[in-house]
């Protein structure tokens, strides 16, 4: 699970809560049957990896990990052997007598997660872990930790402020705003159903015009939209739309498939696609993002040039609010 908002919305201070560095001034917090609010930190079974890793640099990789197994008196031999298991399943098998300044960004982050995990807690907490790697390996990373997430079954909660790494990661995703809860479900259903419009601006690419909505009839301007989703009640609403759901046809479009028309004011080319911006009929200005595998004949639209775009019914949703 992720934690997942923009800077100030409560993400860290809901983490440090529940590993124990912070007291709540309400509520409870239950790990299993288990009340833990008053519990200092060192008695609820978690394992954190923080932002920064807070590796010891005096300390080799193996005493690294093996250093919440010695704060509980673990047996030498026994200390040993979690450690060999743990860095098996890092992909660091070997590395136990480095330094970790030797290390490289990904591999210090490993060592974290190792260190983490090696004393088997009931949950895995994850402050921004890997906030510090490159973009390359941080996209390497995300995948690294969903298979150990998978092969450990221990439940995990993560913070961050990046949306796909978010998606990319989880099974369910919270999604905070100035210290509540806005939306909490599947990567999925919150990239295709979000419940307002700061989620649907949150997560993903998304433009927005204004409807209306009358006796249960979506309308944009004189053009009633085709839509599969109950709309919200009569009166303003906004239909989302985001860039990649939108189609570009040369040709007529089907009738379950609402067409804008509208005049290309900039292309971008961005290796396997084009983001178009297009000021359509109706004033409003929205995105489309183009497969190059979809553009014809003439190649990129220029600035200008006339455009048909097309939206599907089942990608149709409107979302509460209005233009301001």
């Amino acid at each position: 699970m992720t934690l997942l908002g923009p800077s100030g919305s409560g993400k860290t201070t809901l983490l440090m809560t529940i590993a124990g560095f912070a007291r709540p001034s309400g509520g409870s917090i239950s790990i299993g049957d288990t009340e833990v609010v008053r519990l200092p930190p060192h008695k609820r079974e978690i394992g954190m990896v923080f932002q920064n890793y807070a590796l010891f640099p005096h300390m080799s990789v193996g005493d690294n990990i093996g250093y919440p197994l010695r704060l509980r008196k673990t047996a030498k031999g026994e200390i040993a052997a979690r450690v060999e298991h743990v860095l098996e399943l890092v992909q660091l098998e070997g590395y136990g007598s480095r330094r970790v300044d030797q290390l490289s960004g990904g591999q210090r982050q490993r060592v974290a997660l190792a260190r983490a995990i090696v004393f088997e807690p009931r949950i895995l907490l994850m402050d921004e872990p890997l906030s510090a790697l490159d973009k390359q390996l941080r996209e390497r990373m995300q995948i690294e930790i969903r298979r150990l997430h998978d092969r450990l079954g221990m439940t995990t909660i993560a913070v961050t402020h990046d949306q796909r790494e978010a998606l990319t990661m989880s099974d369910r995703v919270a999604v905070l705003e100035r210290g509540r809860l806005i939306q909490f479900d599947t990567p999925r259903q919150l990239y295709e159903r979000p419940i307002n419009r700061f989620v649907a601006e949150f997560i993903g690419e998304s433009s927005f015009v204004p409807v209306t909505v009358d006796r249960g009839t979506a309308l944009y301007g004189d053009m009633k939209l085709q839509i599969t989703e109950t709309p919200p009640p009569d009166g303003p609403a906004l239909l989302l739309l985001r860039p990649e759901k939108l189609i570009l046809s040369s040709r007529p479009l089907g009738r379950e498939v609402n067409r804008f028309d509208g005049v290309v004011e900039d292309a971008v080319f961005q290796g396997e696609s084009v983001l178009l911006t297009i000021i359509l009929a109706g004033g409003h200005e929205i995105q489309a993002r183009i497969p190059n595998r979809q553009l014809d004949c003439r190649g990129i639209p220029v600035a200008g040039s006339a455009i048909e775009l097309g939206l599907a019914a089942e990608d149709a949703l409107l979302v509460p609010g209005d233009a301001s």
